[in-house]
């Protein structure tokens, strides 16, 4: 049988080896995961110790999520802050997420490949992923994928109690009718509300444009999670590499 097909390479390093270095278990943790059959290489399910794989070419799971393996990868999140661009340069000289990285020394060399997974407007703030891994930023922002997104929005005015039902059967706008997935009130005080919204389109300004055709128009707006990545107490301006955990969710949502 060649390696092709069943995964393994005689030139390629142990398994249990690879999925130390990546961080997912010790080698003997590791030769556990792979006798209870919970690791998967290309597909398929492996068990036997002796497994050899490049860890260049290899798509390998543990537990259903992906593990990444190359070094020169970069997943990351920034708390982009208002007034901020969500671009990587700008040729007006305007405050961009670019000049973030120029100070990273670590990110020097996976700086010009580097690229924001969506936008977040000017005046929005809060998470916004940047990586180099083009498979998988493309699917983030296709919307086929159908990845959710998390956004506390403070608006003006008193919550009707059906705002929810409206939302998510539907707004009409310009461009089309645009739905949340989930609504919650989160606080409310006179002439003000804090709501969290869940959606999984990105149409440009479509949180924004959303509320205020319901009547409640945008006063602060955070993006404070893709899929299972949360911005948590992160600083805003600060970078945070994503964990193992972290970056296995993403590829987990977009079916790698």
């Amino acid at each position: 049988m060649t390696a092709g097909s069943t995964g393994h390479d005689p030139d390629g390093v142990r398994l249990q080896k690879v999925l130390a270095r990546a961080g997912v278990a010790s080698r003997r943790a590791a030769e556990d995961l792979i006798a209870q059959g919970r690791v998967q290489v290309d597909g398929e399910t492996v068990r036997e110790m002796g497994r050899r794989i490049d860890p260049d070419t290899a798509v390998l799971h543990v537990d259903g999520a992906r593990v990444t393996l190359r070094d020169d990868q970069v997943y990351l999140a920034l708390n982009k802050p208002v007034g901020l661009h969500s671009t990587m340069s700008d040729d007006l000289g305007r405050p961009c997420v670019g000049d973030l990285l120029a100070d990273r020394v670590e990110l020097m060399n996976a700086a010009q490949r580097l690229f924001h997974v969506g936008r977040l407007d000017v005046e929005t703030e809060g998470l916004l992923l940047l990586t180099n891994d083009g498979e998988l930023g493309h699917r983030l922002m296709h919307p086929s994928y159908e990845v959710p997104k998390t956004y506390l929005a403070e608006v003006e005015g008193k919550i009707a109690r059906d705002l929810g039902r409206r939302l998510r059967d539907g707004v009409e706008l310009d461009d089309g009718v645009a739905r949340v997935d989930t609504f919650k009130l989160v606080d409310m005080v006179p002439g003000r509300s804090t709501v969290q919204l869940v959606l999984h389109e990105g149409r440009k300004h479509i949180v924004r444009r959303m509320l205020a055709e319901v009547g409640h128009p945008v006063q602060r707006l955070v993006r404070t999670a893709v899929g299972e990545v949360r911005l948590g107490n992160q600083k805003p301006g600060k970078l945070r590499p994503l964990d193992r955990v972290e970056v296995g969710s993403l590829y987990k949502a977009v079916g790698l």
